[in-house]
């Protein structure tokens, strides 16, 4: 892999962004080879967790510059093509079968804050800082914006997208945009502690609850959902995965999923 590094121990993947001379900013090429990975990763039965990072002295600084000015030249069609691409690597990640945590170590700026929303948790350093800061460059952060705005909410969102101001990590936890902020001495402690509870766990269970998450929120409480969720643990009680789980809970051992530790 070219601007990618990939490394996988007791169920947990690892995906770095590697390009640190470039604060690992996005262009084509990063967009193809990510999506290209995470479809890859998405059919791996050992991948239980997929942690997402990024090396140098940031997680994310958004778009490369370089591609930013040849994209100005594009003509409307050829904008459509080339976003559709990044829209494309947001769904794949969003919708990953394995959960996902952000390790974000350093600033998260446009494109970045959507690899952070799109994942399923997120710590941060108490250090990093976080931008939407699309309209600076009269621009707009609409492919990144489902995701966004699902991880900050919409009166947030007025604020932050509106003035492309830089907010802290702290404010990033008031938001519920990070789950956790730690000191970095601490970070990957924290992500490691969360990734082994999600590998801990049943492997299906784990990835049907994610699927229940997507299905459910934002949705209105009706007659055809509650059904849904009806069948939905109605069917999952009969899987082998679930008996196990109950067998094993009740023989006092452990469940036939877990991996070996250490």
């Amino acid at each position: 892999m070219k601007h990618l590094l990939l490394t996988t121990a007791g169920g947990v993947t690892t995906l770095t962004l590697n390009r640190p001379e470039m604060r690992n900013a996005f262009n084509d090429e990063v967009i193809t080879e990510l999506t290209a990975v995470l479809l890859e990763l998405g059919k791996r039965p050992e991948v239980r967790c997929v942690v997402l990072a990024g090396s140098g002295s940031a997680f994310c600084a958004g778009a490369d510059l370089n591609w930013m000015k040849r994209v100005a030249d594009y003509t409307r069609e050829q904008n459509i093509e080339d976003a559709s691409g990044m829209a494309r690597m947001l769904e794949v990640l969003y919708r990953l079968p394995q959960p996902t945590i952000a390790r974000i170590h350093g600033d998260v700026y446009a494109g970045g804050m959507g690899l952070v929303s799109a994942c399923d948790m997120a710590v941060a350093v108490d250090s990093a800082h976080f931008c939407l800061s699309e309209v600076k460059l009269g621009l707009i952060p609409a492919t990144i914006s489902p995701y966004v705005i699902r991880a900050m909410g919409a009166r947030a969102a007025h604020r932050w997208f509106l003035t492309a101001e830089r907010f802290g990590a702290a404010e990033a936890h008031r938001l519920g945009l990070v789950h956790e902020v730690v000191p970095a001495a601490q970070l990957d402690a924290k992500v490691a502690e969360l990734a082994q509870a999600l590998v801990q766990a049943g492997p299906a269970a784990v990835k049907a609850c994610k699927a229940l998450v997507h299905d459910v929120a934002g949705h209105e409480i009706s007659a055809g959902l509650i059904r849904r969720t009806v069948e939905g643990i109605a069917d999952i009680r009969a899987s082998d995965e679930a008996r196990e789980g109950l067998r094993s809970f009740l023989e006092k051992r452990k469940p036939g999923w877990l991996l070996p530790q250490g």
